[in-house]
């Protein structure tokens, strides 16, 4: 698998959506995606978004095979001053005790991929959680929350070792509980990516993902802000 996903990434580019068109074709490809698995209703205008989606500290990212649009993945991260993480919203009992204690999270939502691309690259979900995995070592976070249905569950359990720390409940906007796992970063990052070399970054890879962000900031920042409180 290591070498086919290794293969799979030389065709591979990941872009910020930064401008209107980009961020228009993300949200088509989530309402479609999203209504394929039954979980919004159809819309006349045939895109999915949110407010969450115009937070400052929120980077949707989409992911071109062979320069097409094939994935998406949204990443909010926790910092002082900034609006709240949307698993927050959710799982405020889970959640917010661990950023009041001052670790960094990140939250990757709206993880989608389209029908054709799937089928032809089925290594694209893993390509696609190399971002939430690279913006871990960028923004020097803590914990790697993942919100999903559960039937999900199990891929991530496999994939990082997750481990489930709220059950099931209604997601603002989908008509399908999810559940919440999370990951401590520090302690898998070895072990992850012995197993998993491709979740390494290339040479200059994360500036290169993260450098245009609006986010390029937020390690200093958060530093500064939120003194992380490392276990």
């Amino acid at each position: 698998m290591n070498d086919r996903v290794m293969r799979a990434l030389e065709r591979i580019d990941y872009r910020p959506a930064l401008s209107h068109e980009d961020r228009e074709q993300v949200f088509n490809l989530r309402y479609r995606a999203y209504l394929r698995e039954g979980v919004i209703a159809a819309s006349e205008d045939e895109r999915f978004t949110d407010p969450v989606d115009e937070q400052p500290n929120c980077l949707i990212f989409g992911v071109y095979a062979d320069g097409e649009l094939a994935g998406a993945i949204r990443l909010s991260i926790s910092i002082p001053g900034l609006p709240q993480i949307p698993t927050a919203h959710v799982f405020p009992d889970t959640v917010l005790p661990q950023i009041e204690a001052g670790r960094m999270l990140v939250d990757p939502t709206r993880f989608v991929a389209d029908a054709r691309w799937s089928r032809e690259l089925p290594e694209l979900a893993y390509l696609t959680l190399r971002l939430p995995w690279l913006a871990m070592e960028q923004f020097e976070a803590d914990v790697m929350l993942a919100a999903v249905r559960p039937e999900h569950y199990p891929f991530y359990r496999r994939l990082w070792g997750n481990t489930v720390v709220s059950p099931p409940r209604l997601y603002p906007g989908l008509a399908k509980p999810v559940m919440l796992s999370q990951l401590d970063y520090p302690k898998a990052v070895s072990r992850v990516e012995a197993l998993y070399p491709f979740f390494q970054a290339r040479e200059d890879e994360r500036a290169a993902i993260f450098g245009a962000c609006p986010l390029a900031w937020l390690p200093a920042a958060a530093a500064h802000l939120a003194q992380p409180i490392r276990t």
